[in-house]
């Protein structure tokens, strides 16, 4: 009894320190690294808590998306958005991870879109004559231009057909990624993104298939189907399957061609931004001032710099294989934050719209390649 009356005493008696265990704010981050090293530190710590569970979930769906593709030929990006589907749990009721799934399908997204440009070369679209850069202009133009008019007309919104029509006309997925970052968001972005990347992607699983069989059926010749098929299939990987499996030749007119569309991704986000800041400035939502993008600017820095020559191939291969993972890395992500419901409610209107604008691509790249031939 003794022993117990003195232990009540004892704790009466002695004060304890509370410990703090809230994660601190981004303005408690910013204050504590005014207090010199040792603050910045402790930030940069808090930090990397903060982002490294989603950032480490989403590139562990990108390492399985790769692992699968390799060994059984399907396309990456789509299986990192159906595993990533299957994580959705990760990015619900404000989990540990939902911070680092959204700076993966956002910064990590500008930055794999930004070394693409590494890709490019000015010698290559000069190699290619007039012609052919013309007609990658107006066939990326006629597209993006058809997909808002039968997105409006379809009652999809004019935002719809801007997305779907560039990711068709330009790159695929990567340019549905791009367009989808400038793009002003509402509550179905997300969703509309994950839809056109699934769609654009199918399409050209198909199309790498049937378009070969097309371009032998009206002749054309190994330049010819090349040009054809850069023109029109709408993944880089996709394209250069179907150029190689014609011949080498069609095979490097096609891949030449693909990254002249890809290309295209800086004059079309620029003038989207152009569009969209003019637009929501008249609205009062922005400031005065355009900034252009800066993965854009990045994109035309790399460009530049490959063009000219003075990056050692195996570091060039680097930056590809680095732009790839952070692409697949932020479909991951984007797949972690959809539910396979909200895809359904989708409809069947937006996949016509989608099938449409692929054989309006091809219908008009096919007549200008018998029209130049």
């Amino acid at each position: 009894m003794g022993n117990k009356t003195g232990d009540k005493d004892l704790l009466k008696n002695t004060s304890y320190k509370r410990v703090d265990t809230e994660i601190p704010t981004e303005e408690q981050i910013h204050e504590a690294e005014k207090y010199g090293f040792h603050g910045q530190v402790q930030a940069a710590k808090v930090r990397f808590d903060k982002y490294f569970p989603g950032v480490l979930a989403s590139i562990t769906v990108a390492a399985a998306a790769t692992f699968l593709s390799d060994h059984y030929g399907a396309p990456t990006m789509l299986f990192a958005l159906l595993i990533g589907m299957a994580f959705r749990f990760l990015s619900e009721d404000e989990g540990r991870a939902l911070v680092g799934i959204q700076f993966a399908s956002t910064t990590v997204l500008r930055i794999g879109v930004a070394l693409l440009g590494m890709r490019i070369t000015l010698g290559q679209i000069q190699s290619l004559g007039i012609k052919p850069v013309a007609m990658v202009f107006f066939s990326v133009l006629l597209t993006i231009l058809f997909g808002l008019a039968l997105s409006k007309m379809m009652g999809r919104g004019k935002r719809f057909g801007v997305l779907t029509g560039g990711s068709v006309g330009i790159c695929g997925a990567s340019a549905a990624l791009a367009i989808s970052a400038i793009l002003p968001q509402h509550e179905y972005s997300e969703r509309n993104t994950i839809f056109t990347v699934i769609s654009v992607t199918a399409l050209s699983t198909i199309a790498m298939i049937a378009y070969p069989v097309v371009a032998h059926w009206f002749g054309l010749d190994h330049t010819a189907a090349g040009i054809f098929l850069g023109g029109t299939i709408h993944d880089v990987a996709q394209v250069v399957g179907a150029g190689y499996s014609v011949s080498p030749e069609t095979g490097d007119t096609a891949t030449v061609i693909k990254l002249l569309r890809v290309a295209m991704l800086v004059p079309t986000v620029f003038v989207l931004s152009l569009i969209f800041h003019t637009r929501n400035q008249k609205e009062g939502n922005v400031p005065k001032r355009f900034l252009l993008p800066p993965f854009i600017i990045f994109f035309v820095v790399f460009v530049g710099i490959n063009s000219l020559g003075i990056i050692p191939k195996p570091a060039t291969q680097f930056v590809n294989d680095a732009s790839r993972w952070c692409l697949v890395t932020a479909i991951g992500a984007l797949g972690m934050k959809t539910s396979l419901k909200s895809l359904f409610e989708v409809g069947w209107k937006p996949v016509s719209i989608m099938i449409a604008e692929t054989i309006f691509l091809a219908a008009l790249v096919l007549g200008s390649v018998i029209w130049m031939s």
